[in-house]
């Protein structure tokens, strides 16, 4: 007799946590917050039917589910990259050129503002300041500063996510 599960679904990893998840808040107040965190840590973003699931296991109406997705900004719909780009255009950093730097950074991506390279590498965006106005101008890759950039350094960090 064969062991073939031919025809059912296999649950993934993340649904399993996804279910967890969802199992531990399931009666608490307040708790879309903490579980639309939790799923995104596991997805990358917040898939539709992520949402879904969530409005129906939390007994939270669909479109406020999403209105807290599209009201806060550490909410993300779409799929970002690995690596998240944050360039700061605060003060200091764009007396300092702050804008040719995330020009170049966009030009080598071939992306904008919150936009995601194709293969999921890079996802750039622009931040009102990021502290480290000494450093100016500066930009984060995940949790690494970089800082008194020039244009010509923009390969060199980019490379180093390579």
């Amino acid at each position: 007799m064969s062991n073939c599960n031919c025809g059912s679904k296999e649950v993934s990893e993340k649904e399993v946590a996804l279910q967890e998840l969802l199992d531990h808040y399931r009666d608490y107040e307040g708790a879309l917050i903490p579980v639309l965190q939790g799923a995104q840590e596991l997805y990358g973003y917040l898939p539709a039917d992520v949402l879904e699931k969530i409005s129906s296991a939390l007994k939270i109406p669909f479109s406020k589910v999403f209105g807290v997705c599209t009201f806060y900004a550490q909410f993300h719909l779409e799929p970002r990259g690995r690596n998240i780009i944050r360039m700061c255009l605060g003060t200091a950093c764009h007396v300092r050129g702050g804008a040719k730097i995330f020009k170049a950074l966009g030009d080598q991506l071939g992306v904008g503002d919150g936009g995601t390279t194709e293969d999921l590498r890079y996802t750039l965006e622009k931040v009102a300041c990021i502290g480290a106005c000494g450093l100016a101008p500066c930009l984060m890759v995940n949790d690494d500063t970089h800082g008194r950039l020039t244009v010509a350094d923009v390969s060199k960090i980019l490379a180093q996510y390579e």
